[in-house]
């Protein structure tokens, strides 16, 4: 039996969530966290620290990128395939600020073969920060190991 067979997508979604989030370094280090994951949707958060603020006080850009960017990976990565950016681009519309906290929804707009867009709106509260988009790419490998019965 398969892991497909054994487990539902919202379980999938979140056994590759956490096996990607034992890895992921770079989203531990600035203190994100997973909120929510499901099949081909993911939620991510970051609180704007001091060290993330630029010379105009406020939230650098490669640090809002950087939230949406993980948000994006854990939803494109939720169906037990291993996927990599192959594009992202951001639009800022307002800026974070020190001490919010940054709230990245990822969720999938299209997939298929080996490629498949995201769409990820940032925000901080009720305002929206950041619109990102991401092109995705299967590369071999799972996260999960199939099961045997």
């Amino acid at each position: 039996m398969n892991v497909k067979a054994a487990l539902s997508p919202e379980d999938i979604a979140r056994a590759c969530a956490d096996a990607m989030w034992a890895e992921d370094d770079a989203s531990n280090g600035l203190g994100m966290e997973i909120v929510e994951i499901g099949p081909g949707f993911a939620t991510l958060a970051m609180t704007v620290r001091p060290d993330m603020v630029n010379g105009q006080r406020i939230a650098h850009g490669g640090f809002i990128f950087t939230l949406a960017d993980s948000a994006f990976a854990f939803a494109c990565n939720s169906h037990n395939e291993r996927v990599v950016a192959a594009q992202g681009q951001i639009t800022f519309i307002k800026p974070g600020r020190l001490g919010d906290r940054l709230v990245a929804i990822a969720r999938e707009v299209t997939r298929g073969g080996r490629s498949g867009i995201y769409d990820v709106r940032v925000t901080a509260g009720d305002a929206v920060i950041a619109e990102f988009r991401g092109h995705s790419r299967v590369i071999p490998g799972t996260w999960l190991p199939a099961q045997e019965k």
